[in-house]
């Protein structure tokens, strides 16, 4: 089966230390009033690593400048063909956060992030979350 009818992406973002990871505060539904990771959708012809930087940007104000983002794992959801796309990077250096809709705030990465009643995702935040702090933090 093809996971690739829509493409989605999510962006996880760590602070200069890797001490913090940058969420939103869901506005509207779904995981309205929960704790997500910045993203959107990939649109018409864009690559998926331009999506995420654009996604970034309109959401956050940070560029391609202040962080260098790598595609780190995929979820793909084939009963409703749906592709998405994890995205990670560390801040280059410090930013002021430009919020489009949602509200931003740097969460601990100590906090327990399979909560969800905290975050959204149905715990998988936390499982992302722990396999980047697995295999990609302090490389």
């Amino acid at each position: 089966m093809i996971c690739n009818i829509m493409k989605t992406n999510i962006i996880v973002v760590f602070d200069e230390a890797e001490k913090n990871v940058l969420m939103c505060l869901r506005s509207k539904n779904p995981y309205k009033g929960l704790y997500n990771f910045v993203g959107g959708k990939v649109i018409g012809d864009e690559t998926s690593l331009s999506a995420a930087y654009r996604e970034l940007y309109e959401e956050t104000g940070i560029s391609s400048k202040d962080i260098d983002l790598n595609h780190f794992m995929d979820f793909c959801y084939h009963a409703i063909d749906l592709k998405l796309e994890v995205f990670v990077g560390k801040l280059k250096q410090s930013v002021s956060l430009i919020e489009e809709v949602n509200t931003l705030s740097w969460v601990s990465i100590d906090s327990d992030f399979f909560d969800v009643a905290l975050f959204a995702g149905d715990g998988n935040i936390g499982h992302i979350l722990l396999q980047i702090k697995k295999t990609w933090i302090n490389k």
